[in-house]
């Protein structure tokens, strides 16, 4: 298995709690994080290596991750897997999983490529690599099929990790927060290349709001320890280190890097697009998607898109349920409007809680042992 980011190891890791009982004594491994680690998983290589988002961003770490690539390709070739797991991160996975199904090694890719909304064309380089998808959305099931490719809907496993109703009074308590007070929680993103370009624009909207409302309290979930040294150097050398926030830089059970409990604690987020902004969906909360990047590289990537959303709560409702601002209009002064309006505003935010809820509904499904059945099936067709 590969996964290369920490969503996909929260993916992998709930199909992998599905799988374990069924395989007790396999060799689970590849690259991975500590969601599939918990299942026993051994990861031959960091997956922070493969954390890189952005053209020009990629291209600056291009040679390692190739090498990564081949050798992990010349394992595999040499030691035949049962299956081959491709999760997410396709620009790595379905190069890799092109040649091992070419060698004849079963490959399953969890989570379809987002070929509805930008590069269609991959359709055919999915079918070529692919020997069994696994998707999380309801509606990408009839695209594979209708290109020959064999598919499973096997709902978000997020829908399963989010509570249908979020403690909130357990979540503050937790974090020590007062009950009655308002919460903003600020995800700038998990990789470092997102923290680069959005920590200081959202901690800069964020100090705009404590000036509206001193009351306030923010809290920044972290990833991993080398994303909370890297923010605070990035909140040091922009001079914004009075500003009040709390940060939480360690996995807590059942809480992947302590998201989920700021997640359930606040009453309005502001987070950078990506899985990241689902799970903002299903605790029910309002928001706003963020995001900027290499301007070169911004520059080639809106142009590439099929629809106007980029965020997947606004993407699934098929409107623009929640603001997004992007790039250059993601300034602190617009966050902070934009977020302060979520944060204040009663009506819009029983409205987003109801759509949140009906989303939520049609994503749940129990993810683990659909994605683990498809996984031994596989395995049994082809031995």
């Amino acid at each position: 298995m590969v996964a290369g980011e920490t969503s996909g190891d929260l993916l992998a890791g709930r199909l992998l709690s599905g799988l374990r009982p069924l395989l007790p004594d396999a060799d689970l491994h590849g690259i991975g994080g500590p969601r599939m680690q918990e299942a026993g998983f051994r990861s031959d290589w960091p997956m922070e290596k493969l954390a890189v988002r952005g053209l020009f961003e990629v291209l600056a770490h291009y040679r390692e991750i190739k090498a990564i690539q081949t050798a992990l390709k010349q394992q595999l070739l040499r030691e035949p897997p049962s299956v081959f797991i491709g999760v997410d991160a396709p620009d790595f996975n379905l190069a890799l999983e092109a040649s091992l199904k070419g060698a004849g090694i079963p490959t399953m890719h969890f989570i379809g490529p987002s070929i509805w909304a930008w590069r269609g064309g991959r359709i055919k380089k999915i079918a070529a690599a692919v020997s069994h998808m696994l998707v999380v959305f309801p509606f990408e099931e009839q695209i594979y099929r209708d290109a020959g490719i064999d598919v499973t809907y096997v709902g978000h496993p997020l829908a399963e990790v989010i509570p249908m109703t979020p403690d909130v009074a357990q979540a503050r308590r937790a974090l020590d927060l007062p009950e009655a007070a308002p919460v903003v929680a600020i995800l700038p993103g998990s990789r470092m290349s997102e923290l680069k370009y959005n920590a200081v624009p959202f901690v800069e909207a964020a100090r705009i709001l404590l000036r509206r409302e001193s009351s306030l309290r923010i809290v920044v979930p972290m990833a991993g320890a080398a994303q909370a040294r890297y923010f605070r150097q990035l909140i040091i050398d922009a001079g914004l280190q009075d500003v009040p926030l709390q940060l939480i830089e360690n996995a807590l059970p059942g809480s992947p890097q302590g998201s989920h409990l700021a997640l359930a604690a606040a009453d309005a987020v502001l987070v950078a697009s990506g899985t990241a902004s689902l799970e903002v969906a299903l605790f029910k909360k309002p928001m706003v998607i963020a995001y900027r990047m290499l301007r070169a590289s911004w520059e080639i990537l809106r142009h590439l898109g099929y629809q106007p959303w980029i965020g997947l709560p606004n993407i699934l409702a098929r409107e623009f349920l929640v603001p997004e601002l992007l790039q250059q209009a993601a300034t602190p002064a617009a966050l902070a409007d934009a977020l302060w309006f979520q944060l204040t505003d009663a009506v819009n935010r029983d409205r987003l809680a109801a759509r949140f809820t009906d989303m939520h509904h049609t994503l749940l499904r129990d993810t683990a042992q659909e994605s683990a059945r498809a996984v031994m099936s596989l395995i049994e067709e082809r031995s």
